[in-house]
Order: structure tokens, then C-alpha cells, then sequence
């Protein structure tokens, strides 16, 4: 799963730099897994939500280091067949080795957009945190029913357009083409593009915050996105001596808004 991100560009060479190694997305997972005051986890909460028939074919797009299956193994075996893809052969690296090799798991490059899949192949798809960098999202969505079974269900978590990448911006002042928030496929948006292909979609919110006591990490995870990279140009230092005008007693506290769409 490509989680913890708040984007500002769905630029496909922007994209494509920030997920070549595992090295950046580790550290956001790590952050996130450490300040958030949610403590089921994100990737929990998510596992929580599939239903996942036993013996089911699953196809999972933009799987990242597939860290949300680790420590999942029975839900993996009830798994006919787990194929997880990505467009990063360096993602998929660290999925293998987060997964590892099983009978029922395969590894792939694809791509939403054109799935090298034949119609009604899979029971269950999934595409986390990942739609809002499609260029035609519309496009993978299709896909992704085209490749469903009928009676098949999808599942894409995303985040939402009250989060804290805007109050970042206000704090570094960051307008114009300093900071064009990538809003392309949000809670608030999700639903309508989803209709395009699916009759029955229902949203649920994941309820959390960030509560960061050590500022140096918030700076070092700041540095690590490409998507505000306005802020990541800056002097360590510089970014730390803005962030403390906003800290209260040594501690940070930003919004968070993620959720799910579940759709059939």
C-alpha cells in the first residue's frame, strides 16, 4: 500500500522519484506509525474492512512494500490467488520480501490504466492510496471493473481535503505553483468517479490525527516528499525554526483525514 502520502502533483516523473526505492516511503510509514494518535493503524483498519472469500482470486494495484499483509497470514492463505503489482520494480522487491514466496502469491508489474488481464478474472481488487496519482483515472476505474467478476468488490483507500499538507502550506506560506494540492481523487471526490463504473459505493471514515513530539522527525519526513517539495528545498534548520512557532510545549498537533471506498 502507498500510504501516508498527501500529494500536490500527479506528475508522472514526480511520482515515479519518490517511489523508485522503498528508502522515503519507510519513513513515512514509520512517522505516521509513531505520531498518530489512531493506534489500530491505518493499514489495520483497512485489513478490517475486506471481505475476502475463501479462496478468492485478488488483485492488488500499487501494492508498495505490501507492509499491510505482513503478520496477515492466514488472511493470505484464505487467499486463492494474492497477485500483488506495482509500476515499481523496487516497490515490488520489498513486497517479495515483506510477503515473501508462496503458492498462492505472485508478483507483477501492471499498470491501472491498461491491465494485462482478461475481463471478470479477479474476485476482489484493491487500490490504496494510489488512484490520485493515475493521469486517467476514469480509465484505470473502468479497468478495474473490467478485470472484476460481477458480483466482485473494490476496494481504494484515500485521503481527504481537509488534511494536514494545507495547514503546512499556511505555515510555510506556500500559494500558486509552490503548492497545487493534488486533490484529484479525495473522500469528498471519490464517490462521483466511482460511479462512472460502479452502482454501489460506500465510504468510510478512518478518524485520526497527528501528535508529533519531536519536531527533528517531522522535519526529517517533510524533507522526504516530493509533493511539497518547497518546503523539503529548505535548510533543516529553517524548516525546524518555522515549525517550532507552531508547536506548543514542544509538540505539533495536524489533521489527518483518510478513509476507504468500498465498491461493488
Amino acid at each position: 500500500m502507498q500510504s501516508m502520502i498527501i500529494g500536490s502533483s500527479n506528475d508522472a516523473e514526480a511520482v515515479k522519484a519518490q517511489y523508485s526505492t522503498s528508502s522515503g516511503l519507510n519513513t513515512r510509514i514509520a512517522f505516521h506509525d509513531k505520531y498518530s494518535t489512531n493506534k489500530t493503524g491505518y493499514g489495520n483498519w483497512i485489513l478490517s474492512n475486506y471481505e475476502i472469500p475463501e479462496g478468492a482470486k485478488v488483485l492488488e494495484l500499487g501494492c508498495g512494500t505490501a507492509g499491510v499483509w505482513a503478520g496477515h497470514d492466514n488472511l493470505i492463505a484464505g487467499c486463492g490467488l494474492l497477485l500483488l503489482t506495482d509500476l515499481s520494480e523496487g516497490m515490488l522487491s520489498e513486497a517479495r520480501a515483506n510477503v515473501g514466496e508462496r503458492d498462492n502469491v505472485e508478483y507483477a508489474l501492471a499498470d491501472i490504466q491498461d491491465l494485462p488481464f482478461e475481463d471478470g478474472s479477479f474476485d476482489v481488487v484493491i487500490a490504496n492510496a494510489m488512484l490520485y496519482h493515475v493521469p486517467d483515472i476514469e480509465k484505470g476505474i473502468r479497468e478495474v471493473r473490467r478485470v472484476l467478476k460481477s458480483n466482485g468488490t473494490f476496494y481504494c483507500a484515500t485521503y481527504g481535503e481537509l488534511n494536514f499538507s494545507d495547514v503546512l502550506a499556511e505555515w510555510f506560506e506556500l500559494d500558486g505553483e509552490s503548492f497545487t494540492p493534488n486533490h484529484n481523487f479525495t473522500l469528498q471526490n471519490g464517490e462521483h468517479m466511482l460511479k462512472v463504473a460502479f452502482t454501489d459505493v460506500k465510504a468510510g471514515l478512518y478518524e485520526d490525527s497527528l501528535r508529533i513530539t519531536d519536531i527533528d522527525d517531522l522535519v526529517g519526513y517533510l524533507q522526504t516528499l516530493v509533493s511539497l517539495k518547497a518546503i523539503a528545498d529548505l535548510p533543516f534548520d529553517r524548516i525546524r525554526e518555522i515549525l517550532m512557532r507552531h508547536s506548543c510545549n514542544g509538540t505539533i498537533e495536524l489533521p489527518k483525514e483518510y478513509g476507504m471506498f468500498i465498491c461493488r
